[in-house]
């Protein structure tokens, strides 16, 4: 019985999105104490559920969760379906039906997951997501084309995670790195979002009107409009050039002898340093000296932790 109830409140919340504990209580015949006990359970199991207490609360699955491709194997599909099948005999229901339909459905495909929007396409997937990057931007673009308000929540570079409503007025793809540029009605201004940097976010069903965007003093520069610019000079191995060509630009890489030449201004500090160890020995840096320096002592400190 358990398993069955923690199966009908994940389906009925794919399809709705968003439901009271007392409604899906009504729903299954227990307590709200055992909803939310199993909601819990559910989200220990990795489904990321909001609880919001209060008005206008309950219980939400972010519109960018979906079930994952080849979440099951043939056999699981047919086996969820069949205890489906065997719930709505019992309990006949709207959501448990839709949700046998869908599963019939389903087929698994190994096929990559492309967002398509008039002439530009873009396979968005990433690495490590508990599920696809694709779905999550695929929920900013409709939001920012629809005009709907998005309840996010958001995780800084520091861990802290904050709830706030934002208004999506702009997709933003900077340096492989996709952003929202949103109105925050926390902060009462416009703000850059990295939308990895989401762990859920839910349509609320407000449709806001747009701001007026000055698109010559979006924040594009992000923190380095007063940092220290340093003329860098690295050597580039063959290895390591297609790399540091989408980095810093066909133009900017020149052949001297038999040696491959990069330079350019950069803003100096822990991003730069952070790059540039990432290239492993397949770039040296020439100049400034102080650059050098410190990449000799991250490489010391690096080697330490791996002793023979």
């Amino acid at each position: 019985m358990k398993f069955q109830v923690m199966l009908k409140i994940l389906f009925t919340l794919l399809k709705k999105r968003k439901s009271s504990a007392s409604a899906l209580a009504a729903e299954n015949d227990v307590s709200e104490r055992s909803i939310y006990r199993y909601v819990e359970e559910l989200i220990v199991a990795g489904v990321p559920l909001d609880i919001i207490r209060g008005r206008n609360g309950g219980i939400f699955l972010p519109e960018t969760y979906k079930l994952p491709e080849n979440f099951f194997t043939e056999e699981e599909y047919a086996a969820a379906k069949n205890a489906i099948d065997a719930l709505y005999e019992q309990l006949p229901g709207e959501a448990l039906k839709s949700a046998a339909e869908k599963l019939a459905q389903q087929q698994k495909s190994g096929a990559r997951n492309l967002s398509i929007s008039g002439n530009i396409l873009v396979d968005s997937g990433t690495w490590g997501d508990a599920y696809d990057f694709s779905d999550k931007l695929k929920v900013f673009e409709e939001a920012t084309e629809k005009r709907q308000c998005l309840d996010l929540a958001y995780i800084d570079r520091e861990g802290a995670e904050s709830r706030r409503v934002i208004e999506p007025h702009l997709l933003v793809y900077k340096q492989n790195i996709w952003y929202i540029y949103a109105w925050c009605r926390n902060r009462n201004d416009f703000r850059l979002f990295k939308i990895a940097r989401v762990r859920s976010a839910r349509i609320t069903g407000e449709i806001f009107e747009r701001r007026e965007i000055d698109r010559d003093r979006l924040p594009l520069k992000f923190n380095f409009e007063n940092a220290e610019l340093v003329d860098l000079k690295i050597s580039v191995e063959k290895k390591a050039l297609p790399d540091v060509e989408e980095w810093l630009g066909i133009g900017n890489i020149r052949r001297a002898g038999d040696a491959l030449i990069a330079e350019a201004s950069l803003p100096a500090g822990e991003v730069l340093y952070s790059k540039l160890m990432s290239f492993g020995d397949g770039i040296r840096v020439l100049a400034p000296e102080t650059i050098a320096a410190e990449m000799r002592e991250r490489a010391e400190k690096l080697l330490r932790l791996y002793p023979q």
